[in-house]
């Protein structure tokens, strides 16, 4: 009995290896997260048209860095780095595992730090992320995995100039548009590319909260996918 039930274990992994060979997703990504994007992959037709010239622009310069130095850095920025700036930085590394991609590091930023809010932080968990506070203060720091044997990412709010974002040859990717109109020169920058969000602050404390950055979440998760999708192997 025991010899079927590991037979019928070993079958149920060797298809999902199968499956993920097929589609040319072997990660290490953890089963919550592959199931996450598996899903997300499905929405790219939802996709408006308008922001899917903006992502093919990401897709473009990640594939033009990449195509000549191997590496590419990314640094996601919002007002506050508090939420969706720290949500496009974690699923680009996400996404990257999911696809396969090698070189690339990807950063977040703010014109002025906060914190990281917790509403973001329970959404990205929902969602298969593995967070941990380390700190306790105003601005707590968090350890964030995404699969075994991949890196952690500290996340905390902080300035796009601080440590350890870039301060040279990185893209700009403006995730809210009042940090793109504040911030009419991102130094260092070597491309700037605006993908603004709607702000899932606006829901604080109301009863559609938790939907609201679930759905938020989801968005972007999807959009930064269907750009790394584009990316040449």
């Amino acid at each position: 009995m025991k010899t079927f039930a590991t037979l019928i274990v070993s079958l149920c992994l060797f298809s999902t290896i199968y499956s993920q060979a097929k589609s040319g997703t072997i990660t290490k990504l953890y089963p919550a997260l592959q199931t996450y994007l598996q899903d997300a992959e499905k929405s790219f037709n939802s996709i408006p048209k308008q922001r899917k010239v903006q992502l093919k622009k990401l897709a473009t310069y990640l594939n033009i860095q990449l195509g000549t130095s191997k590496t590419a850095s990314l640094i996601f920025i919002c007002t506050h780095n508090s939420r969706r700036s720290h949500m496009g930085q974690l699923w680009a590394s996400a996404a990257a595992e999911y696809y396969g991609i090698k070189g690339i590091s990807n950063y977040s930023g703010g014109t002025e730090n906060t914190a990281f809010n917790h509403r973001a932080v329970n959404a990205l968990v929902k969602a298969g992320f593995v967070i941990t506070k380390t700190t306790e203060d105003t601005n707590p720091k968090y350890a964030v995995t995404y699969g075994e044997g991949l890196p952690t990412s500290i996340a905390f709010s902080k300035k796009y100039t601080d440590e350890p974002n870039p301060t040279s040859s990185f893209a700009a990717i403006m995730t809210c548009s009042q940090a793109d109109a504040s911030c009419p020169v991102v130094f260092g920058a070597t491309a700037r590319i605006a993908i603004p969000y709607d702000d899932p602050k606006e829901a604080d404390g109301k009863p559609n909260e938790t939907q609201t950055y679930d759905e938020r979440c989801k968005q972007i998760a999807t959009e930064i996918l269907y750009a790394f999708s584009l990316i040449k192997k």
